[in-house]
């Protein structure tokens, strides 16, 4: 989740070119049945379009919203949200069409509401779900009961009970190929890690391994996270590579959104390592992907000044299965709108090699 009040702002660094862009409706849907890419944000990702259809869209009483993770469930979309919530929407077309057919509150083990933010679809059809309360991952069935809660290392624990800053733990979440591994990405460094020389944010991933029908704690490794952005979400790409989505936002500027690929072959297990800042780990490789803000904007429209109208506070993504020419892969991304008039709720759809 990314509100004002606690984003850090970005370094002038990061800045490319501020631009004012007029408040206006949003455009519906704008990739056609069949359309090849919109355009090339990079050699590595194209924006195949992208669909406001969801945006204060209501079901029921409720109002589809601050969207923070995608997973796939069968024929449907499910999408978790900062309200405690879990939404089943129906599978995007060609046209990225999409719509909520239903909606299942969240709580934890004493009937308390979550900051659900990332969400994972086990083999056997149960959702680990992360808040960022505590923090936490629990399994949950399809009828929204707790089943179990993985463990936790003390230092993961939000401040005083751990480092971890408040409202900036487990934002990302993704089981490995084979499903016996889980990776938990954090939204920003522990108190004890920091940032290094350059202001680059020295990140942890949290991993588990299944033993003997569960997972439990096997190994943390470090990521170095662009100055001013964290990071919203992690996607599998194989055994040991990650996609890895950054974001940031700062006032009268809007949003920086980068996608990179980390690769955890030959990085260290930091486990025992107190502070990444004062001590040389080998971390995960890093491969800048694209910076959405160099996508097309493909007639988009923004409420809210934005360097690139497409953009908005982009927060989940997910691979569609579906693989596209040239060996390329579709890729699903959702903006969280914060239940603001001045965001929205935005389903993007991207080709990205890897």
């Amino acid at each position: 989740m990314i509100r004002a009040m606690r984003i850090r702002a970005l370094l002038a660094a990061s800045v490319t070119a501020l631009g004012t862009v007029a408040a206006a409706v949003p455009a519906a849907a704008h990739p056609g049945p069949g359309r090849h890419d919109a355009g090339a944000c990079s050699p590595f990702v194209s924006l195949r379009g992208f669909s406001d259809a969801l945006d204060k869209r209501k079901f029921g009483d409720a109002q589809v919203g601050e969207l923070s993770g995608l997973q796939y469930d069968g024929s449907h979309l499910l999408a978790v949200s900062d309200t405690s919530a879990l939404w089943t929407l129906t599978r995007p077309t060609s046209g990225l069409a999409t719509r909520p057919v239903g909606y299942q509150p969240l709580a934890d083990e004493h009937g308390n509401a979550i900051d659900s933010e990332a969400i994972a679809v086990d083999r056997d059809g149960t959702r680990l779900i992360t808040s960022e309360v505590e923090p936490s991952v629990r399994r949950y069935d399809r009828h929204g009961n707790v089943l179990a809660s993985l463990p936790v290392p003390d230092r993961f624990r939000v401040a005083p009970a751990g480092e971890a800053e408040e409202n900036a733990t487990f934002e990302g979440l993704t089981l490995l190929p084979g499903d016996r591994s889980l990776i938990a990405s954090m939204e920003s460094p522990l108190s004890g890690d920091g940032t290094d020389a350059d202001g680059n944010g020295l990140n942890r991933f949290l991993r588990w391994d299944r033993r003997h029908g569960r997972f439990e704690v096997a190994a943390q490794y470090a990521f170095t996270v662009d100055a001013g952005l964290q990071i919203s979400d992690v996607q599998a790409i194989s055994p040991t590579r990650l996609l890895v989505l950054e974001r940031g936002w700062q006032q009268g500027y809007g949003n920086t959104i980068r996608l990179y690929e980390a690769d955890l072959a030959g990085a260290q297990d930091v486990t025992g390592v107190r502070s990444l800042a004062d001590t040389t780990v080998r971390q995960a490789r890093r491969r800048l992907l694209a910076d959405i803000g160099q996508c097309p904007s493909d007639g988009a429209t923004a409420k809210q000044p934005q360097p690139n109208p497409l953009l908005d506070n982009i927060e989940g993504m997910v691979f569609t299965g579906r693989h596209l020419r040239d060996g390329r892969r579709e890729l699903l991304m959702v903006s969280d709108d914060n239940l603001s008039d001045e965001q929205i709720t935005r389903l993007y759809s991207f080709s990205v090699r890897v």
